[in-house]
């Protein structure tokens, strides 16, 4: 079987990624897209030129969210906060044993 020369993702699988790759574990955080806008005149020879726009993509990252929508994700939901073992005694004393 041939290696894939394309892997695509959902706006929430990004979302998702960024996330985790961020240690975040709560909140709802949305995708956040910046765009650049440069104009020039573009053609096949310069009797053909036309005003042409290019938009550019600056920056790719996260934004706090009110709410969830399509391009938004929980935090606590996709990187929840580890648990590690619960320990038997009071605080965090050396004699505290793991279970």
């Amino acid at each position: 079987m041939p290696e894939p020369t394309q892997i695509s993702f959902s706006h929430k699988e990004v979302v998702a990624a960024l996330i985790k790759e961020q240690g975040i574990r709560e909140g709802i955080w949305s995708l956040y897209v910046k765009f650049g806008i440069r104009a020039m005149n573009i053609g096949g020879s310069d009797d053909d030129l036309q005003p042409s726009a290019i938009v550019p993509v600056l920056t790719i990252g996260l934004q706090r969210a009110d709410k969830m929508n399509n391009l938004s994700v929980d935090a606590s939901t996709v990187n929840p906060a580890p648990t590690g073992p619960k320990q038997i005694g009071a605080g965090k004393s050396k004699g505290a044993k793991k279970r």
